[in-house]
């Protein structure tokens, strides 16, 4: 074989063996498009997602996955303070004060750019809270946004995931859903995030920063129109309110600019016989307790 032939024989071998090696590269995978991904489907008021908030033939609660208007009673409240401050809040029912992990893509120690957040429950899903926990995923400089749509993608993946101790409150809702009140007027904006491939929704409520290894609460004295132990008492007959007025006498121990604030109420029920005695915490809790504990709430502070 001439010199020639010869080179021609090795370009011909090396150029094979190139095609081959970038025939067998793996293509890299392709971030979702939040614009036009699936949406998960949310309903808030089913027997399995609600406690104090099931939806009937009777109460109006909104159809599965219909949005909803938390400006609108029975989802806020007008309460007092502590020291008698008028003050209202939303009214998310009854959360458990196990957080839920949300992940977190990130990179140099920063969120990666247009990445949505990804949760692995949804309302009516065994262990669901409107509590998460921030996890934080490494992800390499080369990764592609939103690639990761699903908590699936990242074991997959076999990236790092770092478990804080920050706290989010972050209840899901149906697409359309408004709650337009924050307090000092933060965001109040529907975000999107990533369920197992598909979109979702969900408010967030950052009145105070919430740390721990569990949700931490805060007592709340309430009093209902008809009161629990008589025949359809407790929550189904509302609150108690002043004649022509919204404002309850249901009275906050804490505030968010307080140390021991948090959205997850623990409550107490006093007797409506002493609705009008109760105008703030020393009253309420000078009132005749007839439940102590009864529910864990999710009940975040818009104004005060």
């Amino acid at each position: 074989m001439n010199t020639f032939s010869k080179f021609a024989f090795y370009a011909l071998f090396l150029g094979s063996v190139f095609a081959s090696c970038k025939d067998d590269e793996s293509p890299k995978p392709e971030g979702k498009n939040p614009d036009t991904a699936a949406i998960m489907p949310v309903d808030r008021f089913s027997a399995d997602a609600g406690t104090l908030m099931v939806r009937d033939a009777s109460n109006g609660l909104p159809a599965a996955d219909a949005p909803i208007n938390f400006d609108q009673a029975p989802f806020i409240t007008t309460g007092y303070g502590p020291n008698g401050q008028s003050v209202d809040y939303y009214n998310f029912d009854v959360m458990p004060t196990t957080a839920i992990p949300i992940f977190v893509p990130m990179h140099d120690g920063q969120p990666v750019d247009g990445q949505l957040f990804i949760i692995d429950k949804v309302p009516g899903e065994a262990g669901y809270n409107d509590f998460w926990q921030v996890n934080e995923v490494t992800v390499p400089k080369d990764y592609v946004v939103n690639s990761l749509a699903s908590y699936d993608d990242i074991v997959a993946a076999g990236y790092a995931i770092k478990p804080t101790t920050n706290i989010v409150n972050c209840p899901v809702v149906p697409k359309g859903s408004t709650a337009s009140k924050r307090f000092n007027n933060a965001d109040n904006s529907l975000h999107r995030g990533w369920y197992k491939g598909k979109l979702v929704h969900y408010f967030t409520f950052e009145e105070k920063a919430l740390s721990g290894n569990s949700v931490p609460i805060s007592p709340i004295y309430v009093t209902f129109n008809v009161n629990p132990d008589q025949p359809n008492g407790g929550p189904a007959s509302g609150f108690v309110t002043e004649s022509g007025s919204s404002q309850t006498h249901n009275v906050l121990a804490t505030l968010p600019a307080d140390a021991g604030y948090s959205p997850l109420w623990s409550v107490n029920v006093f007797d409506n016989a002493d609705f009008n005695e109760v105008s703030n915490l020393t009253t309420a809790q000078a009132a005749n307790i007839l439940g102590s504990g009864v529910a864990l709430v999710n009940c975040p502070v818009v104004k005060q």
